[in-house]
């Protein structure tokens, strides 16, 4: 089917008590293994693309390739900018055809945060397309994006900031954290309820990487609606390779390493379904 927005994904899995899986993938390949892991399980999915990706291959390119490969598929498809790092990217997106959008203001004070934040939910309402913002810090590194400390977001500030700019959806900081953990994190989960109970947009969870299956459980049935996962499918994807070519150092189809690569991704993806909950909800 067409690739459609996130909006009507989020609000069916609030009502619904589960996640919807939102997974970065870097080629063509990794966009195969993702919708074909939500086609096997009937479940509903986000593609997504950080700035350094689209800045790799160019936002047209993967537009395309999503837009090919979800209209091969029986499950809702969307194809989302995460990370947007400026509201011309996210408007550039817009236009090359992504069906839903984040600007990440996140780095900035307060009132600019809401007022970047704000323009672009106003643009992308005036195109139909939802927008996703942040408040708080989630720690690590993402893309070219670096948090220094976490600064886990503040349930009144979540409740004005969604007021006054119309995001349809909220990244939370909890104390989660982008690429692989260097330790065990320390996760705010009794935050995700306060916010939940403050906001009635659907929120977000990104940094899920590397966190316990039960850790991940529990913040969706606190109100997590979609959940990202990016470093540990580039892992996988890589690691994949990198076995084929210790076993067969002859291998220079890269055809090959695609194939090993799809097939580490597609049941990374489908064990990252089970655990948001949304195996079984595509409609």
């Amino acid at each position: 089917m067409p690739l459609v927005t996130s909006e009507q994904m989020l609000l069916d899995a609030q009502r619904g008590g589960y996640a919807v899986g939102a997974f970065n993938v870097e080629n063509m390949e990794m966009v195969k293994a993702v919708i074909g892991a939500a086609q096997e399980l009937s479940a509903p999915v986000i593609l997504q693309t950080t700035p350094s990706t689209v800045k790799y291959g160019t936002l047209e390119t993967y537009a395309a390739i999503a837009a090919a490969e979800a209209g091969r598929a029986a499950v809702p498809v969307c194809l989302h900018l995460d990370h947007g790092d400026s509201f011309a990217l996210a408007m550039q997106a817009i236009h090359a055809g992504y069906t839903s959008v984040m600007i990440d203001g996140s780095g900035l004070e307060f009132e600019r945060n809401i007022a970047v934040s704000r323009k672009t939910a106003e643009a992308g309402a005036a195109c139909r397309i939802p927008v996703e913002a942040e408040l708080g810090k989630v720690g690590g590194k993402e893309d070219d994006l670096e948090a220094e400390a976490d600064t886990n977001t503040d349930p009144a500030e979540a409740k004005e900031f969604v007021e006054r700019t119309g995001v349809t959806s909220l990244a939370i900081a909890i104390g989660t954290a982008h690429g692989f953990y260097a330790g065990t994190p320390i996760l705010d989960k009794e935050r995700v309820s306060k916010i939940r109970q403050a906001v009635s947009v659907p929120l977000v969870l990104h940094g899920a990487s590397g966190l316990k299956d039960e850790d991940v459980r529990e913040c969706v049935s606190r109100g997590i609606c979609k959940v990202n996962f990016a470093t540990e499918l580039r892992a996988a994807y890589t690691d994949a390779g990198k076995k084929l070519l210790a076993r067969q150092p002859d291998t220079f189809d890269p055809k090959k390493l695609g194939i090993v690569g799809m097939e580490a991704v597609k049941e990374l993806v489908k064990n990252r379904m089970e655990v948001c909950g949304c195996v079984g909800r595509a409609v």
